[in-house]
């Protein structure tokens, strides 16, 4: 179970703070950063607070914590510097088409320089995403103060005449410039020019052709590259500081081999990506580094996507990266990665999954994504997991996701073939989501912080979920969904230690066949109802909890599956008059062809269930969701006089747990006759108290199989 320290760190994060306050139980969720973070709402202002909003389009629904605050030409917000900084990166939006600067004040006096501001790496537009609207509204800005500030001085921006909305502010303590290490290969003894207005394409690759083995030394500086590098390997490109080295490119490696041994660190790499165009290789890294690589200490900034990966790159180490302002993904492991260690980045800003491994062409096997801390990826996911075998997300924090995506996926969508599916051990442990989870349109209905998702095919692998904390979520906590809308299976699924605060609907989700066991999941102030278990297509079958111990605060079920529940609407006082059996799980002890036991109950009378035939007796059973007072069913054949008359025997069981039955009327002759509407109306006992319900089938003077096109309960 996570400990109070896990509150602790919660409250820290609304109050403003991204720094991590590590939980004595457990390993502390995120990254270890070298800034910390203030909120521009919980700063003095002059201008505008917006938000919170959770609307997708909008803009406080893509900044952090949903809030910021909007200047006006002589606005101003003023931070109070929460550590010793000598900088700032400032997460801010000016509206499309607009450019400006900010003035910058520290502790009243104005500096000398200002802050740009641009629109220019904005409003993203990507129609060939379902589901997508324009995005990716913020953008980051950094300054070197030229002075040291200490804790509780005040640092501020006021807008000079474009409007500006100031969402986060980052101070950092920024080392000196490292020197060069001994023996290494300058690219400026290659010709490479630090001003940043010549072209020095040429002289990197001089200089990674003569340090094979060795260092190419990127010293302090800005360098232009008008063309990707490609054959990098057995070399160690090294900055002399991700505040110091700039390399302005957007596209840095491109390479579909390496033999290994890349070693990349401590520079910048900004780019000039201003739209999404995904043939283009608009990346850091594109392809492979090769076995035994890293990158480390790096700024990576409007690009598509920080490192897309494909090919061979076992035992990667991808740590203490930032990676801002991408179009689309931060990293990717587009399938066959082995060993890869993608841990301790900060992540913000991302046009698609933050994180993503995708097992296209080959799985991607025994790799992790663990303590990364990711912030407002405003299309997809946090972080996504499409298939792969032996995979691990561990001690992540995941904050603010905007539109299509959870803070978390597991998920069996494949894109494209071939794909290799979950398998063996998904282990998702430590991880903490704060405000995510958003509405898909596409589905029509909201997708969960935590989501597993049987989108293309079963999930058969072992998924273990545990010491999750889970707070403010929009919509729901944990959420199993058969996402392609085929009602593939969920299952073996547990969520052991888990703590659920302010959900907006539900603590669980269910909407595919399957199972999964809870323990230790306690939940408070759950907006509508403990669960929601209403499996689609309807007819796909039933979603077991087992409650394995320990759990708490999230015991309801929502009342109603023809209706979604609303962020903190609370479970409506149910229609006496309802038919309780509607729209819920059913199974049977066989079905015939695609006669499935769900047919019974999707309100139409014209589809059916079927059993096996030739194989009486037969059974049918709905799970109610919770046990009911039932008084009367009503079952029905389909209408058409192409159905003969006919007599079915049939045994009313009842259960409150799902094992033990008892027989609430006997063996009966029901009589269906198209003339009369082909239904047959059943009378329970007074005191009867059920939530699953089973009609036994011992004969039908029509057919050698029980049927049923739809079976309905009522109080009354």
């Amino acid at each position: 179970m996570p400990s109070a320290a896990s509150a602790a760190m919660v409250v820290a994060l609304s109050a403003g703070l991204l720094t991590a306050i590590t939980p004595t139980a457990h390993a502390a969720s995120g990254a270890t950063l070298p800034f910390t973070s203030v909120e521009a709402e919980s700063a003095t202002t002059t201008g505008a607070k917006i938000g919170p909003d959770y609307t997708q389009g909008t803009l406080a629904s893509e900044a952090s914590g949903r809030q910021a605050v909007r200047l006006t030409s002589g606005q101003r917000v003023e931070f109070t510097v929460p550590r010793a900084a000598n900088a700032v990166n400032l997460a801010y939006s000016v509206p499309d088409g607009q450019a400006g600067t900010l003035d910058v004040y520290v502790n009243g006096t104005k500096l000398a320089g200002t802050l740009a501001v641009t629109s220019k790496y904005s409003y993203i537009d990507t129609s060939w995403i379902p589901g997508a609207k324009q995005h990716h509204f913020f953008d980051n800005a950094r300054l070197m103060l030229g002075q040291n500030v200490q804790a509780g001085d005040k640092v501020a921006f006021q807008a000079t005449g474009t409007q500006v909305t100031v969402d986060v502010a980052d101070f950092e303590q920024v080392a000196a410039a490292a020197a060069q290490p001994a023996g290494s290969v300058s690219v400026t003894s290659k010709g490479a020019d630090p001003s940043g207005n010549g072209d020095s394409t040429q002289a990197f690759r001089d200089a990674i052709s003569a340090a094979q083995g060795g260092v190419v030394w990127i010293p302090p500086g800005d360098y232009k590259l008008t063309s990707s590098l490609s054959g990098v390997q057995n070399v160690t490109l090294q900055g002399a500081g991700s505040w110091h080295t700039v390399v302005h490119t957007s596209r840095f490696i491109d390479q579909s081999s390496s033999s290994g041994g890349v070693h990349i660190k401590d520079f910048a790499v900004i780019g000039e990506v201003t739209e999404r165009v995904d043939s283009n290789p608009d990346n850091f890294v594109n392809g492979a580094l090769g076995p035994g690589s890293s990158v480390s200490g790096m700024w990576l900034q409007h690009l598509k996507v920080g490192l897309w990966l494909m090919g061979n790159n076992d035992n990667l180490v991808v740590e203490n990266n930032r990676f801002l302002d991408t179009t689309a993904d931060g990293l990717n492991l587009n399938g066959n990665a082995r060993g890869v260690r993608v841990r301790n980045n900060f992540l913000r800003n991302q046009g698609d999954d933050a994180l993503a491994m995708w097992s296209l062409y080959a799985p991607d096997t025994d790799s992790s994504f663990e303590n990364n801390t990711i912030s407002q990826p405003n299309l997809a996911n946090g972080i996504a997991i499409y298939g792969g075998t032996d995979i691990a997300v561990k001690n992540n924090l995941v904050s603010d996701t905007n539109a299509l995506g959870s803070g978390i996926a597991i998920s069996n969508q494949k894109f494209l073939d071939p794909f290799s599916p979950l398998a063996g051990t998904i282990t998702v442990d430590g991880n903490t989501l704060v405000r995510t989870g958003a509405m898909n349109p596409n589905w029509n209905h909201p997708m969960g912080a935590l989501r597993v998702d049987s989108y293309d095919s079963a999930i058969n692998a072992t998924v273990t979920i545990t010491n999750t904390t889970i707070t403010d979520s929009p919509y729901s906590a944990f959420e199993f969904v058969s996402g392609g809308g085929q009602g593939y299976p969920v299952r073996n699924v547990t969520v052991d230690g888990a703590t659920v605060r302010n959900t907006g609907t539900v603590v669980v989700q269910a909407e595919a066949q399957g199972a999964a066991t809870f323990r230790n999941v306690t939940a408070t102030s759950v907006g509508s109802a403990g669960v929601y278990n209403c499996p689609y297509p309807a007819s796909s079958g039933t979603f077991t909890l087992t409650d394995g111990g320990g759990n708490s605060g999230w015991s309801s079920t929502w009342s109603d599956c023809s209706t979604w529940p609303q962020p903190g609407q609370g479970n409506p006082d149910p229609d006496p008059a309802r038919n309780l059996a509607k729209g819920r799980p059913a199974t049977a002890t066989g079905s015939q062809d695609v006669y499935t036991p769900g047919k019974a109950v999707d309100g139409d009378a014209s589809s059916y269930w079927e059993s096996t035939n030739n194989a009486f007796p037969q059974s049918w059973t709905v799970d109610l969701g919770s046990a009911e007072a039932v008084r009367r069913l009503v079952l029905k054949l389909p209408p058409s006089a192409a159905w003969g008359a006919r007599t079915q025997t049939i045994t009313v069981l009842g259960s409150t747990d799902g094992s033990a039955y008892a027989t609430v009327v006997g063996a009966t002759g029901y009589r269906f006759d198209p003339a009369t509407g082909n239904t047959a109306t059943v009378t329970l006992p007074s005191g009867t108290n059920l939530r699953y319900l089973r009609l036994s089938v011992s004969a039908n003077t029509g057919w050698s199989a029980g049927q049923f096109s739809e079976v309905e309960a009522y109080l009354s």
